[in-house]
């Protein structure tokens, strides 16, 4: 039977024709585990996931595991990031008994859901074997399955515990932690550790503000680095822009090819605040060429942002990506084929599979003179358009919520630092112009989909496809990253209503979320009661939901003046602080809304009738230290707490600088404005 053909998840719908009898997610489900008394086999995933492919292909389109699948079990299909719930408990229980977790998650539970056997991906012999001696154990040893399941929730119960020890986030132990990174840095390649190699985007937003409030020059090398590496590496598509998921070696040479919302949201905000900083060429470009991605290559119009690029292109992992000279030569004739192979790194041997390479810059572009730079730019037009008539990857057009609150955060980031950076006689001018157009509409287009989709009786939903929303709840980090990315339009725009609705979100995760320790569990008070409430409070492939409603609580606090919420943020940052020093790599976003909230953060208001062109604008943008809200408009401008009660000095545009709920005197000079934000 077909149970997941009206599924909104792309994942569940791949798996929607296979012979094992899948059922969703669903309390159905395990009644029927318990009628047949047999074990449930919950297999999770996702849908840009490599070797899940890679699996369904071997085992799950196959008639004989299909057979001794629905013989023996109940096979539960789960979408990861669709019930990032779920995933959460199942791979804590994945980890505690293997040492190590990843995706496909093949989980073997009892009737109540409880795990006793657990692992990742499993070749279809062994795959046979294993469905084999669980039937058995199942039948045979029952009682021994059944404790070690105690065994397992018992392990999970505590790695999942709340009421730690905890302790104000200060400066001792947020530069203990940039010095803890430091330590652990990758001198030659960048990065952090070896391969498979995942860009620590958090480590270096954190490490951008530590430098930006501390002066460090040694986190701002390791920034610097590690962005150029990263970028000249094939981690980053030299055509189209964007970046992969991992590299899979500790050189940034070889990626895995699927391309995640997440990663390129996060990678897009440190490349604008580096060349916000730094005014650095190569940071400039990646940037624009990140934002033209997200906005062209994962937004769809009238919806929100996809979820993921695939990994395989017609079950071939980089078929889309890979060349050999030849074929460079076939594209650009005998002179720009050997100029491109040279520059690109491509050679006869290859760097990826059968001889194929994958381009990376082996060259400077940036800082080149201006005919290298044209000739590049034209290869890579060709190229690219050689390379779209090309199979390409599916796309999974899924709209995570809080996916899309990163995205919004990162676009508006974007354009505001491309209005101060870019000016008319640039040689990009045009380009950048036109990318922040389409960045702006995308952003735009991401939150109203947001607000009028996924917001269901004031309660977030997680997940929609084609503008039909999911039955799944909106996990804290939904709560957070939609509701930061409502503070960063609030202020793009000037309009009260993205306040309004960020402050309604932080309502529910506070009134819902809250932990008594001042933490937050990861699901509602109200959710689905799983085998264990999680509440990771460690940062990993995004942000947890505690840093991000931390990050969020701390926006809103600066925006609306309410000392409740920034109140909450210290509090849910204590719960994190004890770890924050000592595991560096694993709480970056924590660390980082740890330094917006030692720097006051700072709360910045422009009273002027010409917010995008004012220059005490521009000035509060380009100056501002790490995690400060900026708002400009007129004096008193309907919801917008920070131009209340704000006149124009002398009738000249006037800013308004305080820190923590202290305000400095109101000037009207770029150099007064600059001396205050020091």
């Amino acid at each position: 039977m077909n149970r997941l053909a009206k599924a909104t998840s792309p994942y569940l719908l791949q798996h929607a024709d296979n012979p094992v009898d899948w059922w969703p997610w669903c309390d159905e489900a395990f009644a029927e585990a318990r009628r047949r008394d047999v074990p449930v086999l919950v297999s999770v995933g996702y849908a840009a996931c490599h070797w899940c492919h890679v699996m369904a292909h071997e085992s799950f389109e196959d008639e004989t595991v299909g057979e001794l699948v629905n013989a023996g079990f109940v096979a539960i299909k789960v979408d990861r990031e669709e019930r990032p719930d779920v995933d959460a408990v199942y791979m804590t229980a994945t980890q505690a008994m293997t040492g190590q977790g990843g995706w496909p998650m093949t989980v073997f539970a009892t009737p109540d859901g409880t795990p006793f056997f657990c692992g990742t991906y499993f070749p279809k012999p062994n795959f046979v074997r294993l469905l084999e001696s669980v039937g058995t154990a199942w039948r045979e040893q029952r009682e021994a399955v059944l404790r070690q399941g105690a065994a397992v929730v018992e392990a999970i119960g505590g790695a999942q515990a709340v009421g730690g020890p905890t302790a104000p986030l200060t400066a001792d132990l947020l530069d203990a932690a940039a010095t803890r990174l430091a330590t652990e840095y990758d001198e030659t390649n960048g990065g952090f550790g070896g391969a498979p190699k995942f860009p620590p985007h958090m480590n270096l937003l954190f490490l951008l503000r530590h430098h930006r409030r501390t002066g460090s020059a040694r986190s701002l090398e390791i920034v610097r680095h590690t962005a150029e590496a990263m970028a000249r590496g094939g981690l980053h598509d030299q055509l189209a822009g964007g970046f992969a998921r991992y590299s899979v070696d500790a050189h940034w040479t070889v990626p895995h090819f699927e391309k995640m919302l997440y990663d390129n949201a996060l990678l897009l905000r440190v490349y604008t605040q580096l060349w916000r900083l730094t005014g650095d060429p190569l940071a400039r470009r990646v940037a624009r060429d990140t934002a033209r991605f997200l906005a062209d290559e994962l937004h769809r119009p009238g919806d929100g942002f996809a979820s993921a690029l695939d990994a395989d292109t017609e079950g071939v992992e980089g078929l889309t990506y890979a060349w050999t000279p030849a074929q460079l030569v076939e594209v650009l004739g005998e002179d720009d084929g050997r100029w491109a192979a040279d520059l690109f790194d491509v050679t006869g041997a290859g760097t990826f599979e059968h001889g194929t390479s994958v381009l990376r810059l082996a060259r400077d572009v940036d800082d080149a003179d201006p005919a290298v730079r044209d000739r590049w730019r034209g290869v890579v037009g060709r190229l690219l358009a050689a390379r779209d008539t090309r199979p390409q990857p599916a796309r999974d057009d899924k709209v995570v919520a809080a996916w899309n609150g990163l995205a919004i955060t990162a676009l508006v980031e974007f354009l505001q630092v491309a209005a101060l950076r870019v000016a008319p006689d640039d040689e990009d001018a045009n380009l950048m112009d036109g990318v922040a157009i389409v960045a702006d509409g995308a952003l735009r287009d991401a939150a109203e989909h947001l607000a009028a989709v996924h917001l269901v009786d004031g309660r977030l939903r997680r997940a929609s496809r084609d503008r039909t929303v999911g039955e799944p709840a909106g996990v804290l980090e939904d709560h957070g990253c939609v509701a930061e990315a409502f503070c960063a339009l609030h202020q793009l725009t000037g309009e009260g209503r993205w306040l309004e609705l960020a402050g309604g979100l932080l309502d529910v995760a506070l009134a819902r979320f809250a932990a008594p320790d001042g933490g937050f569990y990861d699901t509602a008070d109200d959710a689905e009661r799983l085998i264990a409430r999680p509440a990771d409070p460690t940062d990993n492939a995004t942000p947890s939901g505690r840093s991000a409603i931390v990050a969020a609580l701390t926006a809103y606090a600066a925006l609306t003046g309410e000392t409740r919420y920034r109140e909450a943020a210290e509090a849910a940052l204590s719960t994190v602080a004890p770890i924050v020093g000592r595991h560096a790599r694993f709480t970056g976003y924590a660390a980082a809304a740890g330094e917006a909230l030692l720097s006051g953060p700072y709360e910045i208001a422009v009273v002027t009738d010409d917010p995008a062109g004012d220059p005490l604008v521009a000035a509060a943008h380009r100056h501002a230290p790490p995690g400060a809200v900026v708002v400009a408009g007129r004096p008193d401008q309907p919801g917008v707490p920070l131009l209340a009660g704000r006149p124009r000095v002398d009738g000249l545009p006037t800013a308004y600088v305080c820190r923590g709920f202290v305000c400095q005197r109101p000037v009207t000079s770029v150099d007064d404005l600059v001396a205050q934000l020091g």
